[in-house]
């Protein structure tokens, strides 16, 4: 089943709405103000947020500031690709303002990737791999995200550039150094990537968590998962289809030493066990009353509905039995009858309704990306180095929630 975004509100924005827009951004600019380190980096990120909001196609340094009053390429090309503000101190009063505005104890952290097509090979972390937005090996970077929904709206909260191994080779050496990638940063996975956001924003602190979500590509990872229940987060993830589980927990032991070679020392699972079956087998396994129809969301075009049956299993881990879990399974309704299948950590007391909620929390960070790239320039970049990347991103983020405030203020009736 594809997810599709809730309908939102339509602004109805009335003249003064509009004329008033400006102090708006002033305001929300003054909160995160002071983390900039000279008053002519304030000074450019009030215009380069301007410039992202503006309505009009092509974002990069140039056009922006042409379009801008008061703009200036040169000044504006230094203050993204070489300004030395901090990303880090400003997505940490980013994560404080999206509490603020969205925080609730449900709320749910989403994991993603997205990529952007490039030319050439001077763009920083720029390789040949699948690049997601043309559905083919392409010449691309590719990122992950983190984002944050709850029932009143969603944002982005964080971003992480994945470099490819082939950038850590030593002939790369010249290239990593002319896109500024900073000394001694090391190869990371993208599952990597994902944890060092989610824990930071741990350590912050700051922000309600009741979830994480994410597709495959995270939750067929069962050192990922393991870092979200070690950290105490719930987690719904999305996984393969031949992902194997046990209906019981099998007994383990380790062998007895035999007269002759090395004594055994790696548990195993008792010869004559039930063996783990593969998710799909066990869904069609199910009888017809294990199955429920429920509400996932609302859609666009009215209430999005879809097949539901939730077993108790015990999650294999490399061939030995591993924690007692939830699968979910969600069965699109249409000929194709689509099977989507999730593990969840969550205790086995856990209401169904609320497992199903969660299986629908994917879209937001979609509909994040989509609203990005659409509307603020995510992809229209064109500074080639690792600082100007995450500057340029860091500054997309805000003003995606700058939207997002408004879209709330809006939706409720608000005037100031």
């Amino acid at each position: 089943m594809t997810a599709t975004a809730q309908p939102q509100p339509p602004f109805a924005l009335s003249k003064r709405d509009v004329v008033r827009l400006a102090d708006e951004l002033a305001h929300y600019h003054s909160e995160f103000a002071h983390l900039f380190f000279r008053k002519e980096q304030r000074h450019w990120a009030l215009k380069y947020l301007e410039g992202l909001l503006l309505p009009a196609a092509g974002k990069s340094v140039e056009p922006l500031a042409l379009r801008l009053k008061g703009g200036n390429v040169r000044n504006m090309q230094q203050f993204l690709g070489e300004g030395a503000w901090d990303d880090d101190a400003l997505l940490a009063r980013h994560a404080e303002l999206v509490a603020d505005s969205l925080g609730s104890p449900d709320g749910v952290l989403i994991v993603d990737g997205t990529d952007f097509p490039k030319k050439g090979k001077h763009s920083v972390g720029v390789a040949r791999q699948y690049c997601g937005a043309t559905g083919k090996i392409d010449n691309c970077q590719a990122a992950v995200f983190l984002a944050y929904a709850s029932g009143e709206d969603h944002t982005l909260v964080d971003r992480r550039l994945y470099l490819p191994e082939g950038w850590f080779e030593s002939a790369a050496r010249e290239r990593r150094e002319r896109c500024g990638v900073p000394e001694g940063t090391s190869f990371r996975t993208k599952l990597q990537l994902a944890w060092e956001m989610i824990e930071q924003l741990c350590v912050r602190d700051c922000l309600p968590v009741g979830w994480v979500t994410c597709d495959e590509a995270f939750g067929d990872s069962h050192e990922f998962l393991g870092h979200l229940a070690g950290a105490g987060l719930r987690y719904l993830a999305d996984v393969a289809v031949d992902t194997l589980v046990w209906l019981e927990r099998p007994d383990t032991e380790v062998p007895p030493a035999k007269a002759t070679g090395r004594t055994p020392s790696r548990e195993r699972v008792v010869a004559g066990s039930a063996k783990p079956v593969r998710v799909d087998a066990l869904a069609a396994q199910l009888p017809s009353s294990a199955w429920r129809t429920h509400m996932v969301k609302e859609g666009a075009k009215g209430p999005i509905r879809a097949r539901f049956a939730f077993v108790r299993v015990v999650a294999g881990r490399g061939g030995l039995p591993g924690p007692d879990l939830w699968v979910v399974f969600r069965r699109s309704f249409g000929e194709a009858g689509q099977l989507k299948v999730f593990l969840s950590n969550a205790p086995a007391d856990t209401p169904r309704r609320e497992l199903v909620r969660v299986s629908g929390m994917r879209w937001p960070i979609e509909s994040c990306f989509e609203e990005a790239k659409g509307s603020l320039g995510m992809a229209d970049y064109q500074t080639r180095s690792w600082r100007g990347w995450h500057h340029h991103m860091t500054l997309v983020i805000l003003a995606h929630h700058f939207l997002v405030g408004l879209r709330l203020k809006h939706k409720k009736g608000l005037r100031r």
